[in-house]
């Protein structure tokens, strides 16, 4: 196990502490193809629920997304993305009070949903689709998230994998972070991700898991999603056929307890209140004291 060292994100709405106890990120795909949800929240008036009902269930953050960056997906143009995600921004800004991410690769719509009301930046693709990120994320005070992804979308689970995974995104994480800091977003405002399922074998996700800690001596915080991914549903396949993504809940409760436990300050999911119940118990065994703040 990895005891979390504490890190402060200053928002512009406050200071929000990291490595305390693990926060929450609820997923909120405002897209028709994303690979768990595509089309469950494209109305406006739903994807507005949902985020209340995640905050509700006991969500930290909420990371709102108009394009899906699932295996296969071909991008998504900027207009179509604000069209997608801004009307949902208006509508929960003054009503939700959890801070929001918006989940992009593009400089023009993070200044947009910034505008709007988010206060993080969570960048797929490491700052590889659009450097300029940074700027904004410089410019416009707000924390930004690095996530490592080999290659693109469309082509990322078909072409050939890393032969070290963790050689490989220590390197892109580190690229990543050089590019950030050359724009001016200081180290206290930075967030790592490694990306699981974006350009990785599936046993190179359960490596990652396995030496997140390694990760951790980086010095960043980090963020891990594997909420409902396919690599899971490998895992559960029965005679030859992936399980279905609403069929990987407890498969996603196991590898969200060993990342937690490998040192994850944030994790990302779909599940809010089942997954809530999870991060309480895994930070009870990640550290006794946890368990005294909850009673």
């Amino acid at each position: 196990m990895t005891l979390r060292k504490t890190f402060r994100l200053k928002l512009p709405s406050g200071t929000v502490v990291l490595g305390q106890r693990t926060l929450l990120m609820g997923v909120l795909n405002v897209t028709p193809d994303s690979f768990s949800d595509g089309g469950s929240f494209l109305d406006p008036q739903l994807a507005i629920r949902h985020a209340m009902q995640m905050e509700q269930a006991g969500a930290d953050l909420i990371d709102i997304g108009g394009e899906s960056t699932r295996p296969g997906s071909t991008g998504t143009a900027a207009d179509t993305e604000l069209a997608r995600i801004l009307p949902v921004l208006e509508g929960l800004r003054g009503v939700l009070k959890i801070p929001i991410s918006i989940d992009t690769r593009k400089s023009q719509v993070t200044e947009a949903a910034i505008s709007a009301g988010a206060q993080i930046i969570n960048d797929v693709s490491g700052l590889r689709s659009d450097p300029r990120i940074a700027e904004v994320a410089h410019r416009r005070g707000v924390p930004l998230i690095l996530m490592h992804m080999r290659g693109e979308p469309e082509t990322m689970q078909k072409k050939a994998f890393a032969r070290d995974v963790m050689k490989d995104v220590t390197q892109g994480l580190r690229a990543s972070i050089s590019i950030a800091r050359k724009a001016g977003v200081a180290k206290s405002q930075i967030i790592i991700d490694p990306g699981i399922g974006f350009g990785k074998s599936f046993e190179q996700n359960y490596e990652l898991l396995r030496k997140l800690s390694e990760l951790a001596k980086l010095g960043y915080p980090l963020l891990v999603g594997t909420s409902r991914k396919g690599f899971l549903g490998a895992t559960l396949a029965r005679d030859g056929k992936s399980a279905p993504a609403e069929e990987r809940l407890w498969a996603t409760a196991a590898t969200l307890t060993a990342s937690i436990l490998g040192g994850a300050h944030i994790v990302r999911v779909h599940d809010v209140a089942e997954m809530a119940q999870v991060a309480r118990v895994a930070d009870c065994l990640l550290d006794a004291a946890n368990c005294r703040k909850f009673r």
